[in-house]
């Protein structure tokens, strides 16, 4: 039913960090603020592992179009262990010439030769954990920098010639008010990057927020504010000439992260390291989230025993994804791999939230509006699992 294709797109997780945010639910290991004998060889065993990974694992006989290192902070890597993944990623899947190679870095957590060797490795696209512009919110959050750190990481990236650089930014955090974010909103717009994630804090019950926060209580925003600031980075960053793209992504035309819409399109990768998922051949499967693990199933060579999705898992995470996008889902090709009647249900159950507003369709695609829709996505995704799951 499903054409198979194969992955062009591999997400690499480097797990280490200085120390975890209070929001950070992520899979990493804390390193500490300062480098140490006992750290380095815990950043080398790892490298190891992941080349190792990689050469041991499922391949498929397509180059990759795009390859992201997220995590944890990819930054405390050498040039020469990057260096190195590359290498064995390029031998064992093979790497486009015209990839999009992506790589979250910190303020703080590089110096310009480093810059200067990822980008001479192949990097051509860094993605700079902001946050915030407040110093105040910054520590209230447990980030390691402080808002000089940030200037000074964006200079270094332009030292180097860095073109096509984003800044990741928070809103909803405790003590943040709108006055706050939209400042924090305007100091992103006048650096003028190519690209700005905006995303609304999710209190995780495993960390430090999670654990002392409830939603919409103090020192937290409450809801209508929360909405608000959803609204207010629409407004100031689609009036700056960005494309509100992905509910929570903004872009320069010409630069959307390429990496990133193979998942909210629903389109095969590879997921590499510790905590990572892959997602191929129908089959979704995730690695341990702990080193020991880890390594241990390295060891064991890498074993994917995972139960293949049904249609109705494939046709709610296809629904999942895609409404996250500025342009919808294609409907022609949801006809063809669900069926038409599938799209006539669908329209049916959202029939009262385009009657709202919140919800557009035409013959070829089926959206959420900008930004009402995408405020209550979460809503609108619960009624249409609800109903496609009980029928």
């Amino acid at each position: 039913m499903f054409i198979i294709n194969y992955p062009q797109a591999a997400y690499l997780h480097i797990p280490f960090c200085r120390r975890r945010c209070y929001y950070c639910d992520f899979a990493i290991s804390v390193v500490g603020d300062n480098a140490t004998g006992e750290t380095s060889q815990s950043i080398a065993r790892y490298v190891d592992a992941i080349c190792q990974e990689i050469q041991q694992g499922v391949k498929f006989d397509a180059p990759l179009q795009t390859v992201f290192f997220g995590g944890g902070t990819p930054s405390l890597l050498s040039v020469g262990q990057l260096e190195r993944i590359l290498a064995v990623l390029d031998a064992c899947l093979g790497i486009a010439p015209q990839a999009e190679i992506s790589m979250e870095v910190d303020p703080g957590t590089f110096t310009l030769p480093q810059i200067q060797g990822y980008t001479q490795a192949g990097v051509n696209r860094f993605s700079l954990g902001v946050q915030s512009f407040d110093d105040e919110i910054l520590q209230a959050c447990g980030r390691s920098h402080r808002r000089k750190d940030i200037f000074q990481a964006v200079d270094l990236l332009r030292q180097v010639g860095v073109q096509n650089f984003s800044l990741d930014l928070i809103s909803g955090l405790p003590h943040q008010t709108l006055t706050q974010w939209q400042n924090t909103l305007q100091e992103a717009i006048a650096i003028a990057p190519r690209h700005i994630s905006s995303y609304d804090l999710v209190l995780e019950p495993v960390t430090a927020f999670g654990k002392q926060y409830q939603p919409g209580e103090k020192p937290l925003p409450n809801d209508e504010d929360t909405a608000e600031m959803y609204r207010l980075a629409q407004q100031e960053l689609t009036r700056a000439g960005f494309e509100h793209y992905e509910i929570s992504n903004y872009a320069q035309p010409g630069f959307q992260c390429r990496h990133n819409r193979v998942y909210w399109r629903n389109e095969p990768y590879y997921g590499l390291g510790m905590g990572a998922a892959s997602y191929f051949n129908g089959q979704r499967f995730g690695r341990s989230r702990t080193r020991r693990e880890y390594y241990d199933w390295i060891e064991k060579g890498c074993p994917i025993i995972s139960p293949v999705s049904d249609d109705t898992e494939i046709l709610l995470e296809t629904l999942m994804l895609g409404l996250r996008l500025a342009t919808g889902i294609n409907l022609d090709r949801m006809a063809a791999n669900f069926g038409e009647n599938t799209v006539t249900q669908i329209k049916s159950i959202l029939k009262s939230e385009r009657d709202r507003g919140l919800v557009h369709w035409d013959r070829h695609s089926l959206r959420l509006s900008d930004p009402e829709g995408f405020l209550w996505s979460n809503t609108i995704l619960a009624k249409l699992f609800d109903q496609l799951t009980s029928t």
